[in-house]
């Protein structure tokens, strides 16, 4: 990391405040976040742009840093509640793992800048938000009968897919998977766990994929280690918190959440990429 950027984060927050701000927001976020089975990271990825200065693409690499300290919370809460995901979790983790070592490389050697970024996440994320937010759940779900899943080869393609995004971009597999799931008629209570899984294996994997490329890349490439760690400390008691909750929420409120902040995130990031 360029020794200019912290000092511009120190005029903008204080010496220290830096840390202390990514730990609030990150606890924060992770409440609202994990019961619906996203990590957070994507609501943070702006807030660290644009609040916490910290540069790109080392962006990346401190998001997926997050997702490492912060997940374990909510799976530890979820495997003591006797949800685990299921068959979901490892179908999940099969299609991501490869899709995020690709993403990584392709977000140091490709695409560097953040604004394709911004305008491909803002038109993948905005539909999917407003299906979420203003569709009722199917009469099936509702009724708990049996609903038409996706077929497994097909979301192994799909978790692929979404994990090379989520290696571009550090905003974790779950949460474009999350809600591609519920909104097909899974249940939260299955679909969270086996997310969040999936979000803490490629994440590890993005780590260490974005800290070999470093070694060999001049620039902000490596995460910013102590910004990391704060924001996933914070996530870590916001994300357990947000598990334990859970159980408490109606499946449509939950549903409705999401979409509300998939909405929001797809907004911002639209902004971003058109200013």
């Amino acid at each position: 990391m360029s020794r200019s950027r912290p000092g511009y984060r120190d005029l903008v927050l204080g010496p220290g405040w830096t840390e202390v701000t990514a730990l609030v927001a990150a606890y924060v976020i992770a409440v609202a976040a994990t019961p619906a089975g996203i990590s957070g990271a994507v609501l943070l990825l702006p807030f660290q742009v644009s609040v916490l200065g910290t540069p790109s693409p080392a962006v990346t690499p401190t998001n997926l840093l997050y997702n490492v300290v912060a997940t374990p919370g909510a799976l530890y809460r979820y495997w003591r509640q006797g949800q685990t995901g299921g068959r979901l979790a490892p179908v999940l983790i099969a299609g991501t793992l490869p899709g995020v070592i690709a993403g990584s490389v392709i977000r140091v050697e490709l695409l560097p800048g953040p604004r394709v970024f911004a305008l491909v996440v803002a038109a993948v994320l905005a539909p999917l938000g407003a299906w979420l937010a203003f569709t009722r759940p199917s009469a099936a779900a509702e009724q708990d009968c049996p609903v038409r899943l996706i077929p497994v080869p097909v979301l192994v393609v799909l978790a692929a897919a979404v994990g090379c995004v989520g290696g571009i971009y550090g905003i974790g597999g779950g949460s474009v998977l999350a809600p591609v799931l519920i909104g097909s008629g899974r249940k939260p209570a299955e679909v969270a766990p086996a997310a969040l899984a999936s979000t803490f294996v490629t994440s590890v994997a993005g780590v260490i994929t974005f800290t070999i490329l470093s070694v060999h890349r001049h620039g902000s490439v490596a995460p910013d280690w102590p910004t990391g760690i704060a924001l996933g400390v914070g996530g870590l008691a916001g994300a357990y918190t947000g598990a334990r909750i859970q159980a408490r929420l109606p499946d449509v409120l939950i549903r409705r959440l999401v979409g509300i902040l998939v909405i929001a995130i797809g907004a911002r990031y639209l902004w971003s990429g058109l200013s």
